[in-house]
């Protein structure tokens, strides 16, 4: 997941790179970067927990007698792995540019998320740094195929914590390049875009194999 954020950062740096620079870079601060980064983690992390938490509490659900609970966890394991693969695998081969990335996510503006107008306003107006934490959390919600392959691989993580630490270890792994551009120096990592984004896409794509893999093993 860690590894998924670091190659994946090229795409952060195309899609988030503007909002950084006009949003945490407008405070001249480092402390605001940190804080701005930090609401999106935590954003990262409660998703991760929530999607965690839901795949616990359908395997949780197989708690069937000796003789039925097996078949039952087996049955849902597959029907959680299986979407979860599909998904990976699509986005996946959009990071490799095999397929183009779908329409729903084009259309996504940040004006659709509840509360952002108020909380932009705040953060233009420099109410206090402290707004780019709420901005963060915001901006991490929104749709992103990156962060979305991250999510979905939380599903199947078997626990909150285990799918709040996944998903934090995803938005670790792309601070580098995001905290290099708030201090003016990605070029490098501009320059490595187009591998980084090979290796991500290879990454999604062998967690989808990896999840196939289980469903199969839970099928036999």
């Amino acid at each position: 997941m860690f590894l998924l954020g670091l190659f994946g950062s090229g795409h952060c740096l195309g899609m988030c790179g503007p909002l950084i620079v006009a949003l945490p870079g407008a405070y001249g601060q480092w402390r605001a970067h940190f804080l701005y980064h930090a609401g999106r983690l935590f954003a990262y992390a409660v998703v991760g927990a929530l999607l965690g938490g839901a795949g616990q509490g359908l395997i949780g659900l197989a708690d069937l007698p000796a003789g039925e609970s097996a078949a039952w966890t087996a049955r849902l394991q597959v029907m959680l792995s299986l979407p979860v693969a599909l998904f990976l695998l699509l986005f996946g081969l959009h990071r490799l540019g095999m397929i183009p990335e779908p329409a729903w996510m084009a259309k996504a503006m940040p004006r659709k998320l509840p509360g952002f107008d108020r909380v932009m306003r705040r953060v233009l107006d420099r109410r206090g740094a402290l707004w780019l934490a709420a901005m963060g959390a915001l901006l991490g919600l929104l749709p992103c195929g990156l962060s979305y392959g991250a999510f979905a691989r939380a599903i199947t993580a078997g626990s909150v914590l285990q799918g709040a630490f996944w998903t934090s270890l995803f938005g670790l792994g792309t601070l580098p390049a995001l905290l290099l551009l708030g201090g003016g120096a990605a070029t490098l990592w501009q320059r490595f875009r187009p591998q980084a984004e090979l290796l991500a896409g290879l990454i999604m794509v062998g967690m989808a194999v990896t999840l196939l893999g289980d469903a199969w093993i839970a099928l036999c």
